[in-house]
């Protein structure tokens, strides 16, 4: 089988490729993804078949520079480094590639279609994985992006203290809480692509589905990529409600904590 061919006559995998282009579209339109800006990382181990299996690497291995034990022969698809996200959402399989992890879990190799090499932060997303495996979290995605609301209100320490940025946000409007009921934890500010921040925001998510990373982005994670930027998309509409308000003069007085745990109780949702 020819690599150029690898999502002809399997729709699951064609799928979820896809829905990464989908995504990288909303991410250019709403500003989150100026030039090369963001990332994101799809487990696609289940949708890969024997066939797939049996295909020659594009090129030599790469070292991931850690080892990742839980992800032995996994499968991503990850977006190319220097590449535009609004260019993947028009041509998703020139602009990313479709990766394996080898046996031993120190490398990676590029499976289809081109040689595109993927992000320079895949060490740090791939460690995110790699929790997930040994967690046993049915986490399939990971997206960092910029979302410029969210990024403006990690500029002041009093935003950046635990959980009270996500109880504001929350407090906005009711759905906030609902599509993102674990809420928005908070990372100091780390070099990009670091092992330190990867570390970190490891740490964030054992509580939390997305987390701020202090004057840069969020990266959320979800059981597929519109999970993970729904979270985020609904996270910064509270940011803009919040901004809106105090563009108008006035602190907005948000719903109350008696609002909150009412709906918590009503939808199911955690404390």
């Amino acid at each position: 089988m020819n690599n150029l061919s690898i999502l002809k006559y399997r729709p699951e995998l064609k799928k979820k490729i896809y829905e990464v282009a989908e995504v990288a579209g909303y991410l250019w339109q709403k500003g989150w993804a100026e030039r090369n800006g963001g990332n994101i990382t799809v487990n696609i181990t289940e949708h890969v078949d024997d066939e797939l299996r049996s295909l020659s690497a594009i090129g030599t291995p790469v070292a991931i520079g850690l080892t990742l034990p839980r992800l032995k022969g996994c499968w991503f698809y990850c977006k190319g480094t220097n590449r535009r996200m609004r260019d993947l959402a028009s041509a998703p399989m020139d602009n990313g590639s479709v990766i394996r992890i080898t046996d031993d879990c120190a490398h990676y190799e590029i499976v289809a279609d081109k040689p595109v090499q993927p992000t320079s932060e895949l060490p740090s997303h791939l460690a995110v994985h790699n929790d997930f495996v040994e967690r046993g979290v049915d986490y399939k995605a990971s997206v960092h992006t910029h979302p410029i609301e969210l990024v403006a209100m990690s500029h002041t320490g009093k935003f950046l203290k635990k959980d009270v940025l996500s109880t504001l946000l929350w407090s906005m409007i009711p759905e906030t809480k609902a599509f993102c009921p674990r809420g928005l934890g908070i990372v100091p500010y780390q070099l990009p692509g670091s092992l330190e921040l990867a570390e970190a925001t490891i740490g964030q998510l054992q509580d939390y589905d997305v987390v701020m990373w202090e004057k840069h982005g969020v990266f959320a994670v979800g059981t597929d990529v519109m999970e993970a930027f729904d979270q985020i998309d609904v996270l910064n509409k509270s940011a803009q409600i919040y901004m809106s308000a105090k563009a108008m003069g006035f602190e907005p007085d948000g719903m109350t904590d008696a609002q909150m745990k009412e709906m918590s109780a009503a939808f199911n949702l955690p404390k």
